[in-house]
Formats: C-alpha cells, sequence, structure tokens
C-alpha cells in the first residue's frame, strides 16, 4: 500500500484531498436583514431536511442583532409550523475581555432545559455595536428517524454582549421526539436578527 502526503505547496485547497469536504453538500443560504427569525422548513423554498441526508450542519456568519445583549436561540419542528418540540440541552462557555480583566470558563444551569419546549441557546449575548456579530456551527444528527430522539451539538464565537471581548459557546442536546424533525427556526432571544448569514449543509456518508 503506497502512502501519500500532502503539504501547502502540493495541493490548491483542501477539496484536491481525495474524499476530503466532497460529501458536503450546501442546500440553502438565508441572510438576515431585520428578520424576525431565519427558518429552514424541509420542502420550504428549496431546502431539504429530511432522510437524504444523516447529519445537516448550519453555519452562522456574522449574525448580528438589531437588540443589544442577546444570544442567538433555535428550535424545532415536526409539522412545519409550529416550532415547540420538547428538548432537554446543556450549555457552557469561556469567556476573555479585551482589557484582560475577566477571564472565564462556566457551566450554565440557567441556558439548560429540561423537558421544555421553549428556545435553546446555542450562543453567549452579544452585542449590537457595528462590529459586533456572532460565527459558529450547529450539527443536528438523522433529524428524520422515526425511532430515536434527535441529537443536536453546537459551536460559537461572540463578541462579548455587554463587555468588550470573545467567547467560545458550546450547547447540546437531544430533541425528545420520536417523529422526524421536519425544521429549525433561528432567533435572537429578543428583537431581530438584524444582519448576517446561516446557511444549511447536508453530510453524505457520514
Amino acid at each position: 500500500m503506497s502512502i501519500v502526503t500532502y503539504n501547502n505547496r502540493s495541493i490548491a485547497n483542501i477539496s484536491a484531498i481525495p474524499g476530503a469536504a466532497k460529501s458536503l453538500t450546501l442546500i440553502k443560504t438565508l441572510t438576515a436583514s431585520s428578520s424576525a427569525n431565519l427558518s429552514f422548513v424541509n420542502g420550504s423554498d428549496d431546502v431539504v431536511l429530511d432522510s437524504t441526508y444523516p447529519i445537516y450542519i448550519f453555519k452562522f456568519i456574522n449574525i448580528h442583532p438589531a437588540t443589544d445583549d442577546v444570544p442567538l436561540k433555535g428550535n424545532f419542528t415536526t409539522d412545519g409550523t409550529n416550532f415547540n418540540v420538547t428538548k432537554t440541552t446543556t450549555w457552557f462557555g469561556a469567556a476573555q475581555d479585551q482589557d484582560q480583566n475577566y477571564t472565564g470558563l462556566g457551566y450554565s444551569t440557567g441556558r439548560d432545559l429540561a423537558q421544555s419546549t421553549s428556545d435553546f441557546t446555542i450562543s453567549q449575548s452579544v452585542g449590537n455595536e457595528n462590529e459586533a456579530s456572532i460565527s459558529g456551527y450547529l450539527k443536528l444528527f438523522n433529524p428524520s428517524s422515526t425511532t430515536f430522539v434527535k441529537h443536536f451539538i453546537s459551536v460559537t464565537s461572540t463578541d462579548w454582549g455587554g463587555v468588550v471581548g470573545a467567547t467560545n459557546d458550546f450547547g447540546s442536546g437531544y430533541a425528545n421526539t420520536t417523529s422526524a424533525i421536519t425544521g429549525i427556526k433561528f432567533v435572537m432571544s429578543s428583537g431581530n436578527i438584524d444582519a448576517g448569514t446561516i446557511k444549511l449543509y447536508g453530510l453524505k456518508d457520514s
């Protein structure tokens, strides 16, 4: 068996590596403009969120809130209309302020859900200053299963709301339903999504 090695001089980008990144398929891009929410519902506006892919990835790119000091949240639907699926979640984050007066790593019980239909927390709160935004991703596993609960994981980076600094935030949980998840809605905890982009990808052969 031969071994093939790569370096940054032998390839122009990672897609040149056999199998690398080729299984990630862009399905839909939504861009906010003072939007109450950004929603992806299977079968609506060319959105695919069914058994076509076993894993779906939502990428958040510079999500900017209209209201100061609010986090990004989400919720699921099984009928395409009501975003109120029962969930159990957990959340923790790390923070560093710009002036090095504060650092922290902590588990946030206030952002947990325990068998709740409320929106789940994805990011730390972020300010509405012009330069402030949220970026990261959420992975949703096997949403079309009618046997198992639906697991999800999120990772985000923010410009910390109320304080100039950076956070790295980690959330996870499961939608406690054996019905297929057919959609997801992203909202700020208060006010509109002023700007930003969310891209939906399907991950093949995963």
